[in-house]
């Protein structure tokens, strides 16, 4: 029978690599072995955990929920022959800002290190010992805090994806091209102070509503890496720089193979929390369904819609005024739109 209880050490265990993980001055976490292969870090026993937790949930029934980028319902914007026409203009500013952002935000991933998770067992009836809900306070969180922004405990230890991304822009940039831009202060869906899960203590609530925003952040992030790692590998674009274009390309592939056990545990844990039996506070109990999915699918739809369309008004102003700049800028814009998915669709 597969291993269902580790330890915080076993969860934080990494793979003995056969050389360090290391790119344009950047020491970073993860390694190679001895073929060559990238490994993430601290993925020696979350991966076979949470494959032996999948297994029992759907080996009880409870199918895992869907988690792929079929729930995002835009597509990316700019959209890739939008991207060249800037690059082809020199107004890369757009896709600089872009890598910037996602790395700053992935730093302030880190503060799941300093979360403190609380004991799902208290208000679940079903026994959790066995399942990735009851793993969250031993070492899941802080592992997946790590690998986003650092180890807090360790300031100069290796790099995490913050950095990596960082890495992958200076590649195909240089270091400081254009100014740092302005950072959205949080891209979780806004918190309106309206209780979503009444029926359960609020420091619960919060964390499970937390991580359903991260999970569809790294949802997001999926369809992110897929369209940043077909424009670096467009021929077209970088053409002076496209054997530092293919490596940053590699890059963000590494932060694509780190962010894979995340999705992984946080469709497990949302799973997971369906099949379970809740204890309210009123006395009595509820099905995790009636109190996971109302809040899940309010949550698909803020990112796979709402926030994409509220992002996509304010990215269009910008770039038409970096546009505008342009002597030919009439010509330009005309090209840009004429690339856009929605004008072509209509």
């Amino acid at each position: 029978m597969a291993k269902l209880q580790y330890s915080r050490d076993e969860l934080m265990a990494d793979h003995a690599y056969a050389s360090p993980h290391e790119e344009v001055g950047y020491k970073l976490h993860g390694g190679f072995d001895a073929k060559g292969e990238y490994i993430s870090p601290r993925t020696l026993n979350r991966w076979p955990a949470v494959s032996a937790w999948q297994k029992q949930l759907t080996g009880r029934g409870w199918p895992l929920i869907d988690a792929t980028t079929q729930l995002l319902k835009r597509g990316h914007y700019p959209n890739i022959e939008q991207q060249k026409v800037l690059l082809g203009q020199g107004l890369g500013e757009t896709f600089w800002n872009s890598l910037t952002i996602t790395g700053i935000i992935e730093a302030r991933g880190q503060a799941l290190c300093m979360f403190e998770a609380p004991d799902f067992q208290q208000i679940i009836v079903d026994d959790i010992s066995n399942t990735c809900t009851g793993h969250l306070h031993k070492g899941l969180l802080y592992a997946h805090g790590i690998d986003e922004g650092g180890d807090p405990k360790v300031p100069n230890g290796p790099g995490a994806h913050d950095q990596m991304w960082f890495a992958a822009r200076d590649l195909v940039f240089g270091k400081g091209r254009y100014p740092i831009p302005e950072v959205p202060d949080s891209i979780s869906r806004p918190d309106s102070g309206t209780r979503l899960m009444p029926q359960i203590p609020a420091g619960f609530e919060q964390l499970i509503v937390l991580l359903m925003n991260v999970l569809m952040i790294e949802v997001r992030a999926e369809a992110g890496f897929s369209f940043n790692c077909a424009l670096l590998r467009d021929k077209a674009t970088f053409t002076d720089k496209r054997d530092a274009a293919e490596l940053a390309a590699t890059m963000i592939e590494r932060i694509r193979t780190d962010e894979a056990i995340h999705v992984a545990y946080l469709q497990t844990m949302v799973s997971e929390m369906r099949s379970f039996t809740f204890k309210t506070v009123d006395g009595g109990t509820i099905a995790g369904k009636d109190l996971i999915d109302p809040v899940w699918d309010g949550m698909v739809k803020w990112h796979g819609v709402t926030q994409a369309d509220l992002s996509r008004e304010q990215s269009q102003k910008e770039i038409h005024a970096r546009i505008a700049k342009l002597d030919n800028g009439a010509q330009v814009l005309k090209a840009y739109e004429n690339a856009d998915d929605l004008v072509k669709a209509a």
